[in-house]
């Protein structure tokens, strides 16, 4: 009795102060957002990037029709005969011109049109938002262009630690001179009430964190703690285990 009381009048209140300091959003970064009754997409184009994979259409040319490329991770992609091509940074209409020229001047092939050549991505591999924290599925996902929040969430399920008032919607900053976004979701209010108002859509680099409650972060400590105690003990118990056995020969 007497340490429940400390834990909630000493203990408690210095944790649950020490993890609200950690959050750092704003309700008014969700304006940074799209939502998905706004907006068809999140993206206008589609900039290549290893290890995305193209594939290339040309019946004039059967020694690049049909041929799938994945690009290196130096930013190339290669075709017997045609050689080397520069892809990462590029779009694919970009990277199809690239190849028409390339085409043109060693087959010589009647290539008529600009559309002659047609290069598609054949698999989305580049770009990808992460969901981290207590899930059972954590880790980046491929961005599609079309991922909400409750997607993102409802994929990577939620654990028992989950704090779900708090999740926090992440839009990182590379700029020095531009802070983060940054909004929390309560995801029961969500859930239980149909409450879609903060559903945006994510970007490519977008996070989505899911702290742990206070009891959650307190297990999470203990654990860290006893972890290695255990592991040594275990050490112990199986040299001393085969010490035993050793006798018996």
């Amino acid at each position: 009795m007497k340490f429940t009381r400390i834990m909630k009048i000493g203990i408690l209140p210095i944790i649950m102060f020490g993890l609200t300091g950690c959050f750092s959003s704003n309700p008014e970064d969700i304006q940074a957002f799209a939502m998905p009754h706004m907006v068809n997409t999140t993206t206008d184009t589609y900039v290549l990037q290893p290890p995305d994979e193209v594939i290339v259409y040309c019946t004039k040319v059967p020694e690049i029709h049909e041929q799938r490329q994945k690009i290196r991770p130096d930013g190339k992609i290669s075709f017997e005969g045609v050689g080397e091509l520069e892809a990462a940074g590029k779009t694919p209409e970009q990277l199809a011109i690239d190849l028409r020229v390339k085409v043109l001047d060693l087959y010589k092939a009647d290539l008529v049109g600009e559309k002659s050549i047609d290069l598609r991505v054949y698999s989305f591999q580049s770009k990808v938002y992460y969901v981290l924290g207590q899930v059972y599925q954590p880790g980046p996902r491929i961005y599609t262009g079309r991922d909400t929040v409750l997607t993102a969430l409802a994929l990577a399920q939620l654990n028992p630690m989950a704090w779900k008032e708090r999740i926090q919607i992440i839009r990182p900053s590379y700029d020095e001179n531009v802070e983060a976004k940054i909004f929390e979701l309560n995801f029961d209010r969500m859930i239980a009430h149909g409450d879609t108002r903060m559903n945006v859509l994510l970007q490519e680099g977008d996070v989505i964190y899911v702290p742990p409650t206070i009891l959650g972060w307190m297990a999470l400590r203990i654990e860290e703690v006893m972890r290695p105690i255990a592991r040594a003990f275990s050490g112990v118990y199986t040299v001393r285990r085969g010490l035993d056995n050793d006798r018996y020969y």
